[in-house]
């Protein structure tokens, strides 16, 4: 059986790590935590392909780096991080439900009323490190309208699956899925 796979992306190899998540379903383990130049590759590659844009945003936690990255090397003043959860500093919090593959019970995602601000009236580009079911995606989406933002763009490092046949979407490579040997599907 196979138990990784070799991803090269933004000009970089790296071995995956196989986990199940269904009897008859594998995904490669894509965490840039950690891959301080993953992180900078990818953010550069990313911004080449992104639209122009006010803001970004992304979901805590896994995009975090290379959302902070993007920022960096565009000369950003700022970013949003759609929260798993509500924290005592947040003011008028708004809240949609997400379903994601890697984490078994269903989250929330919200934003509190500086992150509202900030969104407003803005071309926001939304920042994810992948796309699969895209559950994740559509939370950000309906965070940003709720929000008064204008999404002129969705960008990922990784479109795992059938994510990669998506046309509203634009990502560095595909990640494909594999069988219970370890084999691409």
């Amino acid at each position: 059986m196979n138990s990784s796979y070799e991803l090269n992306v933004a000009g970089l190899k790296r071995q995956l790590p196989l986990f199940k998540v269904a009897d008859d379903l594998y995904i490669a383990a894509f965490i840039m935590f950690g891959d301080v130049e993953l992180t900078i590759a990818c953010a550069r590659e990313l911004l080449k392909i992104a639209p122009e844009h006010d803001i970004m945003i992304t979901a805590e936690a896994k995009s975090i780096p290379l959302i902070y990255e993007m920022a960096k090397q565009s000369d950003a003043k700022n970013y949003v991080i759609a929260r798993k959860g509500p924290k005592v500093y947040m003011e008028n919090v708004i809240y949609t439900d997400v379903n994601s593959i890697t984490t078994e019970n269903k989250q929330v995602l919200c934003i509190g009323q500086s992150e509202i601000d900030a969104l407003k009236g803005k071309r926001v580009l939304i920042v994810d490190d992948v796309i699969s079911t895209g559950e994740s995606l559509e939370a950000l989406v309906n965070l940003v309208e709720k929000a008064g933002g204008n999404i002129v763009g969705k960008v990922a490092v990784l479109a795992e699956g059938d994510a990669i046949s998506r046309h509203d979407i634009s990502c560095l490579a595909p990640l494909p899925l594999f069988d219970s040997n370890g084999n691409q599907k």
